[in-house]
């Protein structure tokens, strides 16, 4: 079956892909130590308010990250699996990778491997970027590229 839509009136602002995880705080302290991401906000599981930063011994539901001009929301898997009803019974994890644009790769790689990460070699792929891959602590490939010279 194939169709078109042809809708004007929709517009693409952004896209802020929502990770399914199994611990909201061991995400983000990936994200943030390993990557350099910063926390926006969290969600308690009590789901009472927003809160801008971890608090010992309390559980979350759902984060906010970013960096630079990259934001990407976490979302604990029985929560997620409430709200995306589309993911009821499938398992975590997804075959596809978040591709991101950075500058400083060979820097970023270094200091990758010396976390004792194990991302795939650094290569200049056929259309003309420098990348590489790595999983994060869930399992979700992060593809890292930058323009070759």
């Amino acid at each position: 079956m194939c169709f078109q839509l042809k809708n004007k009136k929709m517009k693409a602002n952004k896209l802020t892909p929502n990770f399914e995880v199994k611990s909201i705080r061991e995400t983000i302290e990936f994200y943030q130590n390993v990557l350099g991401f910063s926390l926006v906000m969290v969600v308690p599981e009590t789901q009472d308010g927003i809160e801008q930063s971890l608090t010992g011994g309390k559980n979350y539901v759902y984060a906010l990250v970013s960096k630079d001009n990259i934001e990407m929301m976490f979302q604990r898997t029985d929560s997620f699996k409430q709200d995306v009803l589309l993911a009821k019974d499938i398992s975590m994890g997804a075959s596809v990778s978040f591709y991101m644009e950075i500058d400083g790769i060979d820097d970023f790689y270094k200091q990758i491997k010396d976390k004792g990460l194990n991302p795939t070699e650094l290569k200049t792929a056929w259309y003309g970027m420098r990348e590489f891959y790595l999983k994060d602590n869930n399992g979700y490939i992060l593809g890292f590229a930058e323009k070759s010279e």
